[in-house]
């Protein structure tokens, strides 16, 4: 079985190509994260990846967390490894300096976040979760509740949750039914919530749960929902713990994937009622948890790139080892086949684009947050917002197909689950479903971010990709000139299926909902190619500059022509299905299904 390898050339490239690294660490805040200290942060986190997280993911996985009257355990060695995780600072480095964190550039801790959830996406998990909830009640709680809860949740002393999902609501949240009963200076919390990632452990000494839940005589729907802190454990006046809250495990799921991450069955209330406190202010709850969702969502995305990186370097390991028959190119071992060359590439040229378009969102996440000027920051946040659904669907649909072929390269080895590469492929299953599904994404993206503001900022984004179609087409590099056919082929798929969305969303909504999850697709294709265009172009760049890096540039040019072939292909049939599949998709009554 191979040990994970941070792609430490890989991201770095990325970062400074297509992050933009040397300006986001100019921005006002970050001028002492210089491009040599974030290469020596990503070398000793990839080392800490491998030796730590890598080696527990698989037997992790076969084990599983365990539930038993409440308590749940962790699989054997997570303990270990998450206090080692905070003893070192991991957990700390993406927050705030405020709260005890190290205020890193979101371009940065994205890169170090990739690298557990390579290694070891159920323990990142607990992290990704904690680290939400800390920009929840950064962003929305008092001073009393930022001093009470988050210094030790940064520090990974205690982790964070988020409590939405009911088992009557499923994804529809204005059906939630949760109560919350003022009591002097708190509130008295029932009800069950379900699927909620770590929400029972024994990593740390307490779980501060953020839960949704309604007042009496609050308005019905989404306008009626507020938000509460709910910590397992109650909080003494000076920092200790207190009393066991009202609330207990009542299960954890038996899943098809991340078995050494407990998804918990909630239940507050059995009792008087959990004790809680109101983040902000009354029935203002949804919008305070989408902090906490848009931040998972993106994560999310970034764990598509993960597990794709490790089922690549999963499938390439085998390739280069195992020998079965003659091949065509002279190669000794299976990577000679060139039909198992063609699934290494094109997962090597997916993931490398998923993880430039998640690095590029970071970057302008950077840029929304610190750049000083007011407009530079309203342009980036407006793409930020654009993007987010396109990195979460986008990435993690394509972390199925992804792990499916690192499945097909090993063959019928790889349905065997000592070879590993089954776990990758279960792991990735849930990634399209949680933080919200695909269809959700999509119609985010068609609906909110797109017909609402009328395509301003989609068509803002396709004007700047075809004035860098023209400048790559048009050079004088016959290798970018190779690329620019394709490239602007993808760019007028996308433009037509914009104009054509914008066109029908208002007066046939159900036409655009069906086409929505084929625009989220398309979308991600063209600006992953986009992106990957620029890395070309860069890569080049550096080789005519007289870089000795030459076997990391010309692979990656090679990489990009596969995705430009490949890839990038798929967008005019995308368009088509947008433009005109819906037809078909509506077609049937019910009972014809």
């Amino acid at each position: 079985m191979s040990t994970y390898q941070a792609p430490l050339r890989e991201m770095l490239f990325t970062m400074k190509e297509i992050g933009g690294l040397d300006a986001v660490c100019a921005l006002p805040g970050h001028e002492e994260t210089t491009p040599d200290l974030v290469e020596a942060i990503l070398e000793e986190a990839g080392k800490f990846a491998a030796g730590v997280l890598d080696p527990i993911n698989y037997p992790g996985d076969q084990q599983g967390a365990r539930w038993q009257a409440g308590v749940v355990t962790a699989a054997d060695g997570f303990r270990q490894a998450y206090a080692s995780f905070c003893e070192t600072g991991w957990n700390a480095m993406p927050a705030r300096t405020e709260f005890g964190g190290q205020g890193l550039p979101t371009l940065v801790s994205t890169a170090v976040l990739e690298m557990w959830k390579s290694a070891n996406m159920a323990f990142s998990l607990c992290q990704m979760l904690t680290l939400g909830a800390v920009e929840a009640i950064a962003h929305h709680g008092s001073a009393v509740l930022k001093q009470r809860f988050l210094p030790k949740m940064v520090a990974g002393e205690w982790t964070g949750t988020m409590n939405l999902t009911e088992p009557q609501a499923g994804s529809d949240l204005s059906a939630v039914r949760s109560r919350a009963v003022p009591e002097g200076d708190h509130y008295r919390v029932s009800g069950t919530k379900i699927f909620i990632t770590w929400g029972e452990h024994d990593l740390a000494e307490n779980i501060v749960h953020l839960v949704l839940a309604r007042l009496p005589e609050a308005p019905a729907g989404v306008k009626g929902i507020s938000l509460f802190v709910c910590p397992k454990f109650l909080v003494n006046d000076d920092g200790s713990l207190g009393a066991r809250n009202d609330l207990v495990c009542a299960s954890i799921e038996h899943k098809l994937g991340i078995h050494a991450s407990p998804t918990a069955v909630m239940s507050f209330g059995e009792g008087p009622g959990a004790i809680g406190y109101l983040v902000g202010e009354p029935h203002k709850g949804l919008g305070y948890m989408f902090t906490m969702m848009n931040h998972a969502r993106l994560n999310v995305g970034l764990e598509g790139v993960g597990i794709s990186e490790r089922a690549y370097q999963h499938a390439r390991a085998y390739a280069l080892d195992r020998v079965q028959g003659r091949t065509l190119t002279g190669s000794k071992t299976i990577i000679g086949h060139p039909d198992v060359r063609r699934m290494l590439l094109d997962m090597k040229a997916r993931t490398e684009a998923m993880r430039a378009l998640a690095y590029y969102a970071a970057g302008q996440m950077d840029r929304a947050h610190a750049h000083a000027d007011a407009d530079a920051r309203a342009r980036s946040q407006a793409l930020v917002e654009l993007l987010t659904p396109v990195v979460k669907g986008w990435c993690t649909e394509n972390a199925l197909g992804i792990a499916s072929d690192g499945v097909q390269v090993h063959g019928g080895m790889g349905f065997v689950e000592e070879t590993g590469a089954a776990q990758y492929l279960r792991d990735a299953r849930i990634t399209t479903i949680y933080e919200g599904t695909t269809g959700i994404q999509a119609n985010d993206l068609i609906g909110r971010k797109l017909a609402r503001e009328g395509g301003v900022t989609m068509r803002a984004l396709i004007a700047q990709m075809r004035s860098d179609a023209d400048r790559i087409g048009d050079g004088p590099d016959a290798q970018l000139v190779a690329l620019g056919q394709p490239l602007r082929g993808g760019l007028q798929a996308l433009a037509d299926a914009v104009d054509w969305l914008l066109a029908v969303s208002a007066s046939q909504p159900a036409q655009a909902a069906a086409s929505a999850v084929p625009f989220l697709q398309l979308t991600g294709t063209v600006v992953g190619g986009w992106l990957m265009a620029r890395s070309a172009e860069a890569a080049v760049a550096q080789l005519s500059a007289g870089s000795a890096d030459t076997d990391f540039l010309s692979a990656k040019v090679a990489t990009v022509r596969h995705y430009m072939a490949h890839v990038m292909a798929e967008a005019g049939g995308l368009r088509d299905i947008v433009t005109a599949g819906a037809a078909t998709t509506l077609a049937l009554a019910d009972h014809q299904f």
